[in-house]
């Protein structure tokens, strides 16, 4: 999927949510269980809950190859559920070099046919730009992450008071564009989309951390909105496990509901 046609849908369906699909055996409702693929069935009834409010889809690839080949054809099936018109995010966090890379950019741009992948940068431009060889296919490269532990490496300080974040989305522009290159851009950090906007103007940014880790919907909007909106705010658990009973797929659909009615408003 293409910017154009990125920026079009959320302004269709005056959304800019994406939904995480991370499900765990252990977390849905037990009837599942009894059904032969109980990830692509929990799958199926959350995308038809959820499709008419937002505009992508991440599964998290953890929670589909933990479970060998099984695992991996709840994906591929999954993947094929999807209307056409939403884009898909493959949660990977690969970062390798030379082949390894090029194969990991096959493996969910051809093999799985993902509109984007996200990409770790440690290893530095080579083990990023093999990604972003396949035309139409997106590079969201962790920039600002959500977890405790970026306290560790990114918000290190280097020259001119800068942090090792700014540092790492600066110097991936120079790889990509806003055409294919997207950052990750944690929701518990809202004071700091300001100044990553300055770096990155007009990049999208998708966005963990709202809801169960906590993330300010309203602040992160206020300070990383850009003219086409630029952003995809993600959400998984809140919507994924808003009921274990049988009725958590409607239980899903009114947090999506509730989240895109917030958009709604903030995009005016």
């Amino acid at each position: 999927m293409d910017r154009k046609t990125l920026i079009a849908q959320i302004q269709k369906k005056k959304s800019f949510l994406c939904v995480g699909l991370d499900p765990e055996l252990s977390k849905i409702p037990e009837f599942l269980l009894d059904t032969d693929d109980p990830l692509f069935e929990f799958n199926k009834a959350i995308i038809d809950a959820t499709k008419d409010y937002c505009v992508a889809y991440k599964p998290n690839v953890a929670f589909y190859e933990a479970l060998g080949i099984k695992g991996w054809q709840s994906l591929q099936k999954t993947l094929d559920y999807i209307p056409k018109d939403i884009f898909t995010i493959a949660d990977a966090k690969r970062g390798d070099i030379g082949n390894s890379s090029r194969l990991y950019a096959q493996t969910f741009f051809q093999t799985y046919n993902f509109d984007s992948v996200t990409v770790a940068p440690y290893m530095g431009n080579d083990s990023v730009k093999p990604f972003l060889e396949f035309e139409g296919k997106w590079v969201i490269l962790l920039g600002l992450t959500s977890n405790p532990g970026a306290m560790d490496f990114q918000f290190q300080h280097i020259v001119d008071h800068h942090f090792v974040y700014h540092k790492v989305i600066e110097k991936a522009r120079e790889w990509g564009s806003a055409d294919n290159l997207m950052f990750v851009i944690g929701a518990t950090h809202p004071e700091k989309f300001s100044e990553i906007r300055r770096i990155a103007p007009d990049n999208f940014y998708l966005v963990p951390g709202i809801g169960a880790q906590g993330g300010d919907l309203e602040g992160v909007c206020r300070y990383g909105f850009n003219r086409d909106v630029g952003l995809l705010l993600n959400s998984s658990r809140g919507i994924l496990y808003a009921s274990k009973g049988n009725n958590f797929a409607q239980r899903a659909g009114e947090e999506a509901l509730f989240l895109q009615r917030q958009m709604e408003k903030l995009m005016r």
